[in-house]
């Protein structure tokens, strides 16, 4: 069941609250105020008192500051639990400060280390005495630790906590202020009964043990009684609860208890694959023996040598019981972390793996101990089922996640939270709003990146900046979206990505495949291999290539980078106000594959009429394949055109028969819509392999001829 509530506190309106009703957990995607105010986000409990820690640690600084404490502080910090420990060595006073206080009755758990002089600190005793306090009112988590010490002798204060207590009451009988004589009483009896209280509570006794264990035994211990962490701990996500239910029905699924689970989550680089992987892991590693949540392994693993080693050494530290091995050799490190997998339930999540060999080295070829649950995030749909594990005779269940862009509503609220602050649009904003919202398509980061770079500009800025963003992609987000390019392992590849992004977006799969393969390019794999990269979509209503703009933006702007100053030596040209200066100037190379332009879409320039070409402006373009001229009126002699056009387009062509000499042997597509022919006899004829010399060659598969 998911509901979305409007909570009133304080005078805030929370306005996306949405409530999961799995395991009763509350998931706060995004607390923010009405109006234009800074957003909020806190996880209230505890009777409405914002809580700033997980655990707050009461401890004698004398007896383990610089040892066990300090060794289970790193422990928790290192396991993402936010923990309060109060850094000061001296104790100024008898009172607790107000920091100390605060921190106690803001956080959610507290951990007491009862060792040997604990109660000679009337610091300490003061702590312990607001904890237990805590404890009834506001259902603090109490976690008592014996450290070398009995829980009878703190009980009943005998030993070293006698002394103790002896100690403070001599003070109090020695003191001749008989209101602070009272004072003193009071506070003693308030200590009393908190050792009594603490030592009857269920806690962890230290001895005999190693304390490498025994912390690791604690911390597992906080993280379950924990449960759902700080929300300040979480990324912010925004439309993404229907994505964190299925996940989290996934992995509260244990109907595969005799196996693993695998879930692949793939999409387009920035579209929040990370985010929503981080949210889950923090939500729900505390739910499994270990966990491990590994971030950008593609990018550590290429950025330097030792990269994937490195990798292999956080994750078997995360799962091991034992220490970092002194292993250089990734095949040793990957039969170590395969013994690890195999002894305890994990919760792993390995974020953006790029390869199988990164796969392998990570996960191994043996198998995972029953109800071991691993997410991959990738941008590459195929690789989970291609690795080792896939050919083990019982194999792991696999369920694959596409992660798609926010709907417009989502992408409105997330631009205005990063622009603005709040999730309203700014008044007399909205127009350019739209716009951006409508150029970014849904994309998470997109929408943070731009809605960032424009907090506190001015409409002016806004009209300007969307108006460069047309000619020039923003370098972070480019930035992002290339490493997927760059991933692709051919050049056949690479270049059918800048075709589809210049010339075939929207069209139709069957017809670009048969464009593409006449142009030398591998397209009925290519495509394929785009699709699994997430580069590619194809249409479920009509079957046409569809490339989110971003990505076609960036497809763009890496052939723009081919020749940025002079648009006639790159390979492709699809911005009108370029080709017309190309062909007006007749500046065209044998560099042009393809070539787009139609004067009505002219931004600088004007016409009305049909505009005049003369054919000669093709006749340095020699290995152009690629044609589209609209409401163009040519003059000169077709031969000019190259004898590698395989897509000719003439919308609009005036002349009432089609002309022989365009060279039409290699020509797949030819599409003359809203011409003025009259007849296509010539060319009826010539496919019949008949009558005209010269086009007897012609292999022509489409014609698509509509009389204006």
């Amino acid at each position: 069941m998911v509901a979305k509530l409007k909570v009133h506190i304080n005078t805030k309106i929370i306005k996306s609250l949405i409530i999961i009703d799995t395991n009763i957990r509350m998931v706060i995607l995004s607390e923010v105020e009405q109006g234009c105010s800074s957003s909020s986000h806190s996880h209230d409990h505890n009777n409405g008192k914002q809580q700033r820690y997980d655990v707050f640690l009461s401890f004698r600084g004398l007896d383990t500051r610089n040892s066990f404490t300090d060794h289970l502080y790193n422990a928790l910090i290192d396991a993402g639990i936010n923990t309060f420990l109060d850094d000061e060595e001296v104790e100024t006073g008898e009172d607790l400060k107000p920091e100390l206080e605060d921190a106690i009755r803001s956080s959610r758990a507290s951990v007491i280390v009862l060792s040997k002089n604990y109660a000679t600190s009337t610091w300490c005793l003061n702590e312990l005495a607001l904890i237990l306090d805590q404890r009834l009112t506001s259902d603090q988590i109490v976690i008592p630790i014996f450290y070398h010490v009995e829980p009878t002798d703190v009980r009943k204060q005998q030993k070293s906590f006698g002394d103790a207590m002896a100690e403070h009451r001599q003070k109090m009988e020695a003191e001749t202020n008989a209101e602070e004589r009272l004072r003193w009483g009071q506070k003693m009896d308030g200590w009393i009964k908190a050792l009594t209280d603490v030592a009857d509570l269920k806690g962890k006794d230290v001895k005999g043990r190693k304390e490498v264990e025994f912390i690791e035994e604690v911390v597992t211990e906080i993280r379950q009684r924990l449960g759902v962490p700080l929300s300040d701990t979480l990324p912010l996500l925004i439309g993404r609860y229907f994505r964190i239910r299925e996940i989290t029905s996934w992995l509260t699924d244990g109907s595969s208890s005799h196996t693993a689970d695998i879930l692949t989550v793939s999409g387009m680089g920035g579209i929040g694959k990370t985010s929503l992987a981080k949210y889950v892991f923090h939500s729900h590693s505390h739910t499994f023996d270990k966990s491990s949540f590994i971030e950008g392994i593609n990018l550590r693993c290429t950025e330097k040598y030792n990269g994937l080693l490195d990798v292999q050494t956080q994750l078997y530290g995360d799962i091991s019981k034992r220490n970092k091995l002194s292993v250089h050799d990734t095949c040793v490190y990957t039969s170590q972390i395969e013994k690890a997998l195999a002894g305890v339930k994990v919760f792993l999540i390995l974020d953006d793996i790029d390869s199988l060999k990164q796969l392998d080295a990570l996960l191994g070829n043996k198998g995972f101990h029953p109800g071991s649950k691993i997410i991959i995030t990738t941008r590459n749909t195929s690789l989970t089922e291609g690795c080792a594990l896939f050919n083990l005779e019982v194999k792991p269940r696999h369920k694959t996640l596409n992660v798609e862009g926010l709907y417009e509503t989502e992408a409105l609220e997330l631009l205005c939270l990063n622009a603005f602050k709040c999730i309203d649009p700014k008044q007399s904003y909205e127009e350019v709003i739209e716009e951006l919202v409508k150029y970014c398509q849904g994309h998470p980061l997109a929408l943070e990146v731009l809605g960032s770079s424009l907090h506190n500009k001015d409409i002016a800025y806004w009209n300007n900046f969307i108006t460069k963003l047309r000619k020039e992609s923003h370098l972070d987000i480019k930035k992002v979206l290339q490493i997927s390019f760059d991933s692709l392992q051919s050049e056949n590849d690479k270049e059918l990505f800048k075709h589809i992004a210049c010339f075939f977006n929207g069209m139709d799969r069957e017809i670009s495949e048969q464009i593409l393969e006449a142009c030398n390019i591998y397209a009925i794999s290519g495509i394929q291999n785009l699709i699994e990269r997430c580069l590619v979509s194809i249409s479920q209503w009509d079957n046409s290539l569809m490339m989110h703009q971003l990505l076609q933006e960036m497809g763009k702007a890496i052939v723009r980078e081919e020749s940025p100053g002079v648009p006639g030596k790159r390979s492709r040209l699809w911005c009108h106000d370029e080709s017309f200066i190309v062909l007006k100037k007749k500046k065209g190379t044998e560099t042009l594959q393809g070539l787009v332009f139609d004067p009505k879409l002219l931004e600088k320039e004007k016409f009305h009429e049909p505009w005049h070409l003369k054919t000669d402006a093709f006749s340095n373009m020699d290995n152009l394949m690629i044609l589209q001229l609209n409401n163009v009126q040519l003059s000169g002699s077709y031969e000019n055109f190259t004898e590698e056009l395989r897509w000719l387009c003439l919308h609009g062509f005036p002349m009432k028969s089609i002309p022989l000499d365009i060279p039409m042997e290699k020509l797949v597509v030819l599409d003359m819509s809203n011409s003025k022919i009259e007849s296509f006899a010539a060319c009826c004829t010539s496919c019949n392999p008949q009558p005209i010399e010269g086009w007897k060659k012609v292999k022509i598969r489409r014609i698509n001829i509509e009389y204006i």
